[in-house]
């Protein structure tokens, strides 16, 4: 992150976004707020369905309207709120503005066109430069994301590249138009662990040289641990920890986290241990939420728990929990 430069391109405040279905509202995302500043990485993490990607495409309104409504909030990209603005404005911010890389690059990519075409397009619909000087532009993003022989490339296919190549091509589409603020919705999952790697690094040469606020969407706390300056864990719709990354690998506050931890495969030692998995399943986000989301999988859990929501508090040094119980510093005891 640029030294001194304290703002925040990027600030979500109480966002809730719910799905009218057959069977009732569905509460999907639920009072999540975070911030991002330029050049910082947040990666955000938990178990599928706890609201990280419908979290992301509400604010840039990307979720079909019905079912999803993006009930309270507000988005704001350097200062604009982006739940109050036009249709149309709302489509230059959009790949503009803010980039944003899909898990799966097969599905994301229009296999009826050329990348060339798909890269151009986006830098002639925002930058309004000639097809001419958007072909070298994508020959540049291209050569920018590691793809060799960029210019010949830009006439083949999606089906003509391998899967991390694909990703990088989705990335470089992302970057087209210098976008203030980057979101990647686990752009690596598909990926064997080499390509990753590649990826990664890609992704984090791109931060320190072009200085964009990135979001990194993923269940892998492998890979937040290795780029993310501050992680956001998400859980039943809502945040239930935030903190810099080495305070929240090395001192998790909220039971979750704890049980997320433990779940990384370890093989350190005379002999691997065991891997541990987290007991019951996440929450069915029917109702508003009036309890805590994580009380029936909690060792940890009491009657206020059942009560009430607990809301986030500050535990120090940009650390906070939403927890009635939160572990002591240690990580092994609980405060009373």
């Amino acid at each position: 992150m640029p030294d001194g430069d304290t703002r925040n391109v990027l600030e979500v405040n109480d966002l809730s976004t719910v799905f009218q279905t057959r069977g009732g509202a569905v509460h999907a995302v639920n009072s999540v707020s975070f911030h991002v500043k330029p050049g910082e990485l947040l990666g955000v993490v938990g178990e599928s369905g706890s609201g990280k990607s419908v979290t992301m495409m509400s604010l840039i309104g990307l979720l079909p309207s019905p079912p999803a409504e993006v009930r309270s909030g507000e988005v704001l990209l350097d200062g604009e709120d982006l739940l109050k603005v036009s249709p149309e404005r709302l489509r230059d911010v959009r790949g503009g503005e803010i980039g944003f890389i899909f898990q799966d690059p097969m599905t994301s990519l229009n296999p009826v066109f050329n990348v060339g075409f798909q890269i151009m397009e986006p830098i002639r619909r925002h930058m309004g430069l000639s097809k001419a000087q958007a072909r070298e532009r994508a020959v540049e993003l291209l050569e920018l994301v590691g793809i060799p022989g960029a210019r010949a490339r830009l006439t083949d296919y999606p089906h003509q590249f391998s899967g991390g190549m694909r990703q990088r091509v989705m990335i470089a589409i992302a970057l087209a138009c210098d976008p203030k603020v980057l979101i990647a919705d686990e752009p690596t999952t598909a990926l064997d662990v080499t390509i990753q790697a590649q990826i990664l690094e890609i992704v984090d040469d791109l931060r320190a040289k072009l200085g964009m606020a990135i979001v990194w969407i993923t269940h892998d706390l492998g890979v937040v641990a290795g780029i993310a300056d501050r992680v956001m864990v998400m859980y039943g719709g809502q945040v239930v920890e935030h903190a810099p990354v080495h305070p929240l690998f090395n001192d998790p506050r909220h039971p979750y986290t704890r049980a997320l931890l433990k779940t990384i495969p370890s093989v350190s030692g005379a002999r691997a241990k065991k891997l541990q998995v987290i007991e019951g399943q996440p929450p069915i986000l029917g109702a508003a939420p009036v309890a805590c989301p994580f009380r029936d999988r909690c060792p940890l859990v009491f009657d206020r728990c059942h009560q009430q929501n607990p809301l986030r508090e500050d535990v120090g040094a940009g650390h906070d929990v939403a927890c009635f119980h939160p572990l002591a510093q240690t990580g092994r005891e609980a405060v009373a």
